[in-house]
């Protein structure tokens, strides 16, 4: 069983970038899809990008494209969220989730890489806060 922990989040000004972190834990990195949500106040958790650090294979919602970057560092078992050009609206609890590869695949087969359903493992979440 994966044990994932987000950090990095803050108070950012408008403009601004920020990175996320997600390290993982207990189990082996290269056996699972990782994954970032969100949740602003009052709005439906959010999938914003995926990837399977077997391969580095990423996917990104179209509502973040160009401004968020996901990628890993297998060495440390831990991946990463850039986030550039930073909006009043990005404002939100960040979550980092982990599904199993075989499942994740499934999924991604049927053109769903972040349907929340399939992340069994969830952090706790870190808060990002954009200042306009």
């Amino acid at each position: 069983e994966v044990h994932v922990a987000e950090s990095g989040g803050g108070l950012v000004q408008a403009g601004g970038s920020l990175r996320l972190s997600c390290a993982a834990s207990g189990s082996s990195f290269d056996d699972y899809a990782i994954a970032w949500f969100r949740q602003a106040p009052g709005k439906e958790r959010e999938g914003v990008s995926c990837i399977t650090p077997s391969d580095g294979t990423t996917y990104y919602a179209d509502s973040v494209k160009g401004r968020f970057t996901i990628s890993s560092d297998n060495a440390k078992n831990t991946v990463y969220l850039q986030i550039d050009s930073l909006k009043p609206e990005d404002t939100a609890v960040y979550y980092c989730a982990a599904a199993q590869w075989a499942v994740w695949a499934l999924y991604n087969k049927a053109g769903a890489p972040l349907e929340a359903e399939q992340y069994d493992y969830w952090g706790q979440g870190t808060q990002v806060t954009v200042g306009s």
